[in-house]
């Protein structure tokens, strides 16, 4: 039997991307996020209006989408609750976030050029695409359920670089092999491989409730 509910998110099981971007004093910003497709070599995806990853987008135009796997989960987690935004928007505040200006540092990974973008790719990675800006404009304005100002960003790929322990062999090299890989999956703010819990996710602290503040209901 289906019951009618109202969930505060609706993060069924999206990928993580680590995003790499440049600051506008050239150094290297990397962001987590969960809320990305691809179509063909297209790729969307929804940022808060505040990150610093949307204005290194609307300035630099190119960034590289560092997708994870499990063996990330650690790295993802250092970076869950970090912004390289100097000044926190107050759901920032509210949430727990704090500045890191040292993304890369924090999550205790290293910088790998990149070949067509400026931005540099995670090397612990086994998925890295570069990708160039084709559209950045406002998401959900009509949706009384999102609590933040957000943008949707198109984005199209330029080049992909794939581990080789994860393409199948022979003939079909340049194919995944989609049982050796292994993508980092966000759920309800938890980080799953598979079926199973990578680690306990340092997003999930506190009240999901805190995202969805129409669900705030005054006292009676």
């Amino acid at each position: 039997m289906h019951r009618t509910i109202e969930p505060a998110i609706h993060y069924w099981g999206t990928p993580v991307v680590l995003i790499s971007s440049l600051n506008e004093d050239g150094s290297a910003n990397l962001a987590p996020m969960s809320s990305a497709w691809w179509l063909g070599w297209s790729c969307m995806l929804g940022l808060d209006a505040s990150s610093q990853t949307l204005l290194n987008l609307q300035r630099q135009r190119e960034c590289v989408l560092n997708l994870a796997s499990a063996a990330n989960a650690e790295a993802v987690n250092r970076l869950a609750l970090c912004t390289g935004t100097p000044q926190l928007p107050p759901h920032k505040q509210w949430l727990g976030y704090r500045h890191v200006a040292d993304k890369f540092g924090e999550a205790g990974l290293s910088a790998q050029p990149s070949e067509q973008v400026a931005p540099p790719r995670v090397r612990e990675c086994q998925v890295q695409l570069e990708a160039q800006v084709v559209d950045i404009r406002p998401f959900g304005t009509q949706d009384p359920r999102l609590p933040i100002a957000s943008c949707m960003v198109e984005l199209r790929l330029l080049r992909a670089h794939v581990d080789e322990t994860i393409l199948q062999p022979g003939p079909q090299s340049e194919r995944i092999a989609p049982a050796k890989w292994q993508p980092l999956l966000m759920k309800f703010r938890g980080l799953y491989s598979g079926e199973r819990e990578a680690l306990p996710s340092r997003l999930a602290q506190g009240p999901e409730e805190r995202y969805a503040p129409w669900k705030q209901r005054p006292a009676s």
